[in-house]
């Protein structure tokens, strides 16, 4: 048995947990919500050593033991293990050594290659299943999709013979196929008795596993409930409606016309993850890719902001007007502006401040004489800050301490100074709290109502369905359908994701004339 007793943690300006007293029973699925923010990240971390005894009020116990953690190791050891929303890999090291870290096997003081290979493939085995023996486990981390990383992290954790297992959204860049199998492994540890504490803002996720739901607001714990119970109105102190505004009468603006796009794969030039792709997005539109993980969709997002240094074809035109993506900044002096599916790594600068992380992208119109305007550009950030309700205690607060939707609301926001014409989001709620959420697809129906053009990569259907005025399906780099209206449904979307593909729509067809 798991108990955290009294626990309160406080930074400066902040109070992040107050008196949280939580018991995880073995062979239990824990469920840990709340909003962004809440304090579920800093309690993981103190059940995991990230914060060691005495840094927090509160102890920790585990079988009655109360424990006194100085470091992550002290708590593997004594059995928690933990998979963190931020990845943890070393980037430049091997599928493999990742796998292995810390318990590489030897041979004469040296490691063993073959038997490093050999563990690595059979810890990995029941999480991803046969597609195991596709994956080259020589290979650095960092060519692997986020997706992929994920996984290897929940793979590395089920291998610890712990106590309790910390699931922190696990499954945002997964599949639905990963998804499934990801359950059926932790409902299986369940049933010989290893706990788990699972903490998502996929509801319907908490409803499907969990067997009980401890509720966190504002740094306390509100309740521990049944996972029937709706959680919306505990995690947020109200209810939250999210209902799609009517649509009005559709544009004949084009704003954005994409043309027989490809991109070769990085590794294999002879395949391509984008492959004669056609489309365009309407002045106040939302056109969204879709499709499996692999599909081509950050692709086509990373090609269209000049982040594919090689191998892209095919013409791109803003307003009318050619555009020339070869880097970032062609990309923005075009009108585009690019929201990451991986806000911590490409979004942000994590060491900056609120105000200059905001300030980054239109450092142009904010200085004079080559000299930062500071009267104008805190004028700006403060403008950010109130029109998106980002929380934070002072413009001055390093981002990286920040709640992760009050992180991307950042990353949305940078962009706004410069008024893009083509705003392009990449997951744009991956990790996001169902309050933040609902603001983000507020200001996504604000951008489209003032005329911007968005185009949406997501692998949340039901976010598909709030935000798209039209849907491309991608399977393996190509376009295999289009859906609007009221025919963009998430059964309508999976049966051309990962079906026989239809015939093309007309406005498929044309589209590729």
């Amino acid at each position: 048995m798991i108990e955290l007793r009294h626990i309160g943690k406080v930074f400066p300006g902040v109070r992040a947990l107050h008196d949280v007293t939580l018991t995880i029973q073995p062979g239990e699925v824990l469920g840990l919500v709340g909003e962004n923010g809440a304090g579920k990240s800093t309690l993981i971390k103190i059940l995991g050593g990230v914060y060691e005894v005495g840094s927090f009020a509160g102890e920790v116990a585990i079988e009655g033991v109360v424990q006194a953690f100085t470091s992550t190791l002290d708590a593997r050891k004594a059995g928690v293990a933990i998979v963190h929303q931020e990845l943890a890999l070393v980037p430049e090291l091997s599928i493999a050594e990742n796998l292995m870290l810390g318990r590489e096997p030897t041979r004469w003081g040296v490691v063993d290659q073959a038997e490093l290979e050999a563990q690595a493939r059979k810890m990995l085995t029941p999480v991803l299943g046969e597609a195991t023996a596709e994956l080259d486990f020589a290979a650095p981390v960092n060519e692997l999709s986020i997706a992929m990383q994920q996984t290897l992290e929940i793979a590395r954790a089920l291998a610890d013979r712990a106590r309790v297992i910390v699931l922190d959204e696990p499954t945002a860049p997964l599949t639905d196929r990963e998804i499934e199998r990801l359950f059926e492994l932790v409902r299986a540890r369940r049933a010989s008795g290893d706990s788990f504490i699972y903490i998502s803002h996929r509801l319907e996720e908490i409803a499907a596993l969990c067997d009980r739901v401890a509720v966190l607001r504002d740094g306390e714990l509100v309740d521990v409930v049944s996972p029937e119970v709706d959680l919306v109105p505990l995690m947020t102190g109200s209810a939250i409606h999210d209902v799609k505004q009517a649509p009005g009468a559709p544009s004949t603006e084009s704003v954005l016309e994409v043309r027989h796009l490809s991109v070769a794969h990085p590794t294999l030039p002879s395949r391509r993850v984008v492959d004669e792709l056609s489309f365009s997005v309407m002045k106040g539109e939302v056109v969204a890719l879709a499709g499996a993980m692999g599909a081509g969709r950050t692709a086509t997002l990373s090609a269209l902001f000049g982040c594919a240094k090689q191998g892209v074809t095919g013409t791109v035109t803003v307003d009318g007007k050619a555009a020339s993506l070869a880097s970032p900044r062609d990309a923005i002096a075009a009108g585009i502006a690019f929201v990451p599916e991986d806000r911590k790594a490409m979004g942000l600068v994590l060491g900056l401040s609120v105000a200059e992380n905001l300030e980054m992208a239109a450092l142009g119109q904010l200085t004079r004489f080559g000299v930062v305007d500071a009267a104008k550009a805190e004028h700006a950030a403060l403008g950010r800050v109130r029109e998106m309700a980002i929380k934070a205690p002072a413009l001055a607060t390093e981002v990286a301490t920040l709640s992760g939707g009050n992180q991307q609301k950042i990353v949305i926001g940078k962009w706004l100074e410069l008024a893009p014409r083509v705003l392009l989001l990449d997951e744009p709620t991956r990790g996001v709290d169902v309050g933040a959420k609902a603001e983000i697809y507020a200001l996504v129906e604000q951008l489209t109502a003032r005329g911007h053009a968005v185009v949406l990569a997501s692998s949340d259907l039901p976010e598909v369905v709030r935000l798209a005025d039209r849907v491309i399906v991608l399977r393996e780099g190509r376009a295999v359908g289009e859906l609007r209206g009221a025919a963009i449904t998430p059964l309508s979307i999976m049966q051309l994701a990962v079906g026989t593909p239809p015939e093309e729509s007309k406005d498929l067809r044309e589209a590729r004339t």
